[in-house]
């Protein structure tokens, strides 16, 4: 079994906001694996399927980013995983161009509350992750209203490609190709 957990905020007013780009990704993830996330368990929104032949489960947290780690508590305890082989955790990054992927085994929040919150909860930074890259905040703009705030139209054309990809190199970790998703897709996009 594997638990993939995208990052975001879960009012209506969040909705395809940088912050929340895990959640996009889940709503690929679901609709390429015809998966239906909408069970409220696990202070989250979670739904069950098969990614090929592995038992998956898709969750959104619905803690708000900051408490993301009660959620993937939750679900590591429940279903009795370990994190550090069984769980997937997609969520935004600020210093990555965007749509531009970084797949990592593990690392350090790099100032992400969310991440933050779940390295809290699961006593440590070894789990794998996806970082959808979504810009770095112009200068004098506080990243709180940044990380909030909506892509511009081109920029948005960048995301729907980056979902997809994401949602691939789901596909891939989740069948153990760990390897061939950070190759595949840790590239640099080139500038078109």
């Amino acid at each position: 079994m594997f638990i993939i957990v995208g990052l975001g905020n879960p009012d209506k007013k969040y909705e395809k906001t940088r912050h929340n780009v895990g959640f996009e990704v889940i709503d690929r993830i679901a609709e390429k694996y015809n998966i239906e996330v909408s069970v409220r368990k696990h202070k989250a929104l979670v739904g069950t399927g098969m990614i090929g032949t592995r038992k998956v489960v898709l969750a959104k947290p619905q803690t708000y980013m900051n408490l993301s780690g009660e959620s993937v508590r939750s679900l590591l305890d429940f279903y009795k995983l370990d994190e550090t082989k069984e769980l997937l955790v997609i969520y935004d990054d600020v210093s990555l161009a965007p749509g531009q992927l970084r797949i990592r085994t593990k690392g350090s929040a790099g100032g992400h509350n969310g991440v933050k919150n779940i390295i809290a909860h699961v006593g440590g930074q070894a789990f794998p992750r996806i970082k959808v890259g979504v810009g770095e905040k112009p200068g004098r703009m506080d990243l709180v209203d940044y990380v909030l705030g909506r892509f511009s139209a081109g920029e948005r054309v960048l995301m729907e490609e980056a979902f997809e990809n994401a949602a691939a190199a789901a596909g891939l970790i989740v069948a153990g190709e760990m390897e061939a998703a950070m190759n595949e897709y840790n590239r640099k996009k080139k500038d078109e």
